[in-house]
């Protein structure tokens, strides 16, 4: 097993993790919030500083054609392929300010430890913060992750923001050349294998009483916009036997929904964010609700069961009540894995830290949704209070953030390791 980090040496890694979290938050284009957008001149100033943090750690830097900050750490035989670390470095409007930038900073923490050690290893270091993973400013995600995957549609430069800005004139009003975005893309052999400390965005370690937790998967989801259609009718004429209430019928299928989908287990979730019912007057009976559907799970099938299942039960209770129902889905992510090989690492590390490893899947995406489509990725998660994350009382402490640092580094040095280390270790939790 490879040593930790020394407990005061991660815990003054933390505090200065903590100081550079609070220093790009300065970057922001709303006075008194953070709000920090694609190819904003904040986006470049972020950016610049990041630069620099690399550099003093001991990294080459880059800035990539579609505008991601990149370093990189030689491995101890030149030109091997890279362990790629990161997050993202952007953010949602009025955000909080350890969503993305600390598993960027806590990666530069790693790269700085094993430079100051004059250690070198098998595989090179490179992190990367992601331009853009929110999708903020154009209504896209991933734009920065796609991009180094080669996954760029060549319609993204036509989209545009609020202010009808083309994402090609606001590369161009950056010095960035639109024309060059494929090249951003990274060969397969290049990478070995992509690795993510983030925020947990959610209480389950909270409630667990410790720091870390190791991501088994990022959810998949469905959204679907439903409907129930009835007849509307006077509210004191139509006796309630008669009635072909829409409303009525919705709010059966939401309390089946929330019942169904809690007995399904599995880390299965399903929320109704919207609803709107018609003609909506106090005095007569609704004759349509249109709501909304968000499903989302860490398997892909058990997935589809619980949505089918759910469907099922709408038609049901629309039949048993004279009236119809339909459902159209506007939006489909599959669930995206976390390679085995790198769970195992991870495992390892935070057991060693905090003598367990709490395994969680992911309901938010992450820039490793991308990553995963050309090579292995895997996850640590940090205790963030409340589960309180895209909101300015976001909060991680910094003992949980040096205990971090002391798994992210015994990680990355796993994955960098011969496969039989983290094989025996594996071996032994299941003996």
């Amino acid at each position: 097993m490879h040593n930790l980090i020394p407990h005061a040496m991660a815990a003054s890694a933390a505090q200065r993790v903590m100081q550079r979290c609070d220093h790009l938050a300065s970057f922001s284009e709303t006075e008194g919030e953070l709000t920090r957008v694609y190819l904003s001149e904040q986006h470049f100033q972020a950016n610049r500083q990041v630069q620099q943090w690399m550099e003093e750690a001991g990294m080459s830097v880059w800035q990539d054609e579609v505008g991601n900050i990149c370093g990189r750490y030689e491995a101890a035989t030149e030109g091997a392929p890279a362990i790629l670390l990161g997050s993202h470095l952007d953010s949602v409007r009025n955000a909080g300010r350890y969503d993305g930038p600390l598993g960027v900073l806590t990666a530069i923490e790693v790269v700085s430890w094993l430079h100051q050690h004059h250690h070198r290893l098998a595989n090179a270091i490179e992190i990367v913060g992601f331009a853009d993973e929110e999708g903020t400013r154009f209504g896209i995600t991933l734009l920065g992750s796609k991009g180094i995957t080669g996954q760029w549609p060549d319609d993204w430069l036509e989209k545009t923001d609020h202010r009808s800005i083309s994402v090609r004139d606001a590369m161009i009003a950056q010095s960035l050349n639109p024309l060059m975005v494929h090249q951003a893309a990274r060969s397969p052999e290049s990478i070995a294998a992509y690795l993510e400390l983030h925020i947990e965005q959610g209480p389950c370690l909270e409630a667990a009483d410790l720091p870390l937790g190791v991501v088994t998967a990022i959810n998949g989801a469905h959204r679907l916009n439903c409907q129930f259609i009835g007849l509307a009718g006077h509210a004191g004429t139509v006796p309630m036997s008669q009635r072909q209430d829409a409303l009525a019928a919705a709010a059966h299928w939401m309390v089946a929904i929330e019942k169904e989908t809690a007995a399904a287990g599995g880390g299965l979730v399903a929320t109704v964010g919207q609803i709107s019912c018609s003609p909506g007057a106090v005095n007569v009976i609704p004759g349509s609700v249109a709501l909304s559907l968000d499903i989302r799970g860490p398997e892909d099938g058990p997935l589809r069961d619980l949505l089918a299942q759910l469907l099922a039960k709408a038609e049901q209770i629309a039949a048993e009540r004279g009236i119809t129902f339909n459902a159209e889905e506007f939006y489909h992510i599959p669930a995206t894995a976390c390679d085995k090989r790198l769970r195992d690492a991870c495992t390892q590390a935070v057991t060693a830290v905090q003598g367990s490893a709490p395994q969680l899947s992911s309901g938010a995406g992450h820039d490793a949704i991308a990553i995963a489509a050309k090579w292995p990725v895997g996850m640590i998660f940090v205790r963030c209070e409340k589960g309180i994350s895209h909101h300015p009382a976001e909060a991680v402490t910094a003992s949980d953030v040096a205990a971090g640092i002391q798994a992210f580094t015994q990680a990355v040095q796993l994955t960098a390791a011969p496969d039989t280390e983290i094989e025996s270790y594996a071996l032994s939790q299941t003996v």
